[in-house]
């Protein structure tokens, strides 16, 4: 059972005390001291004194930026993902504090290879009892669209087309790269996306009745000096829109088995269900369609067949009297 950090009340939160109470209620000696780097200077560097609230997600951002932009994939990744978890930290516990911005992306590493996961361990994993029912639609959602996470995310209630299985995504578009503040952001276009069974049968249940709002929430308010637009807030429960960073941590919290931060990663869905949907027959074309990659070498990156799969195609290299 993990230990209750109380962060002190009737005063402006700091920097340095978020930053102090997050690595404390970590149990791991090792996070403590990996985390504790990244955390520790990000702190010093927006300012350790200042109003945890009165810093914006662009500083962190730059901070990120200045203090590693420089460095190596793994080393910007590992020191983005702790400070996502702090901020995720804060914002759980309805203390008001910026987020890592969108801009800030986690970056592939040229040598890693995202894995995939059998259908087996996906629908063992969706099965769990201790798995809340927001996380398993999330699941079912990311691995029956193909999605990206962020687009799934976003999506809000009155976008659904439940009888259809389907809904329009905020997705990236293929207009040319605008260049702001050295940051390289692309447009956006409206796409869609289809689900199956899966999905179907756990969407209703989570909606409870609600009509209204992002699909995926948090379980409790966002502090009331916490600025939000009207499309990522419940306009009925008050509950903010899940985010990515805390997405994240749910998924590794249920599949790390060393430690934080050695469990799935939410890209993991989308590259498992095109390369089981290929094992199964589908064509690349239709793989493009489906996951809406504009390359066909983007999708070639995601099919990873399995040695099953390999075996059995290769069996019908045999004699004709072999499989007899």
């Amino acid at each position: 059972m993990s230990a209750v950090v109380l962060l002190p009340t009737g005063k402006a939160l700091t920097v340095r005390t978020a930053a102090d109470a997050f690595l404390d209620s970590l149990a791991n000696p090792n996070t403590v001291r990996n985390y504790g780097i990244a955390v520790g200077k990000t702190a010093e560097r927006i300012g350790e004194g200042r109003p945890l609230v009165s810093v914006a997600d662009d500083e962190i951002g730059e901070a990120l930026e200045l203090l590693w932009g420089g460095s190596a994939v793994n080393t910007w990744n590992a020191r983005r993902g702790a400070v996502l978890s702090w901020t995720g930290w804060c914002s759980e516990r309805g203390y008001d504090g910026p987020s890592v911005p969108v801009w800030a992306k986690r970056l592939a590493a040229p040598d890693s290879d995202t894995p995939v996961r059998s259908k087996m361990a996906i629908d063992r994993l969706i099965a769990r009892r201790d798995v809340h029912l927001r996380e398993k639609t999330l699941w079912r959602m990311l691995y029956e669209t193909c999605a990206r996470s962020e687009e799934v995310l976003d999506v809000n209630i009155e976008d659904l087309d439940l009888a259809g299985r389907r809904c329009p995504v905020k997705a990236k578009g293929a207009q040319p790269k605008v260049r702001r503040r050295g940051v390289t952001r692309a447009d956006f276009v409206l796409e869609t996306v289809f689900w199956d069974a899966g999905a179907a049968r756990l969407l209703p249940r989570l909606l409870k009745g609600r009509t209204r709002g992002p699909v995926f929430v948090t379980h409790r308010r966002p502090g009331p000096g916490k600025v939000l637009s009207a499309r990522g807030v419940c306009p009925d429960t008050g509950l903010a829109r899940l985010s990515y960073g805390q997405a994240r941590a749910l998924l590794d919290q249920h599949t790390a088995l060393a430690g934080p931060g050695t469990g799935w990663d939410l890209h993991e869905w989308r590259h498992s269900s095109l390369t089981h949907l290929g094992e199964r027959g589908a064509s690349l074309l239709m793989l493009m369609a489906k996951s809406r990659h504009k390359k066909a070498e983007n999708v070639r990156r995601c099919f990873k067949p399995s040695a099953e799969a390999i075996a059995e195609v290769t069996s019908l290299l045999a004699p004709g009297d072999a499989r007899r």
